[in-house]
């Protein structure tokens, strides 16, 4: 049974973005390591300089995250929440409107693509 509390995987990747170690989680991404961000925690993490690349962030909870400078464009993120999170100089999604990453970030809404 599917709840909504995000995981917390027991995965030498998800650990090396939990101890912020950004440059290691890229390489060992770069070459071919697979790694699923869909419906994990990554509440207070500093993300800044994660090469997104390939990522998709469905159903990830990003409160309180640092994600200033990415490029989320190409990332699927329909129903992560990014309540509080820094977001200063984020290219996100063409689908997500201003409006809806606002109320994600002020409020906790999931975000929503819109039609």
């Amino acid at each position: 049974m599917k709840t909504n509390v995000p995981e917390r995987p027991d995965h030498p990747l998800y650990q090396l973005l939990h101890l912020e170690e950004i440059k290691e989680f890229n390489k060992r991404r770069s070459a071919g390591e697979p790694f699923d961000l869909r419906g994990i925690n990554l509440r207070s993490m500093d993300l800044r300089g994660l090469n997104t690349q390939g990522l998709a962030f469905t159903d990830t909870y990003l409160r309180s995250t640092d994600i200033r400078g990415l490029d989320l464009s190409h990332c699927h993120m329909e129903g992560a929440s990014i309540f509080e999170a820094k977001i200063s100089g984020t290219l996100f999604p063409r689908e997500l409107s201003a409006d809806e990453i606002r109320l994600s970030v002020t409020m906790g809404t999931r975000l929503r693509y819109g039609t």
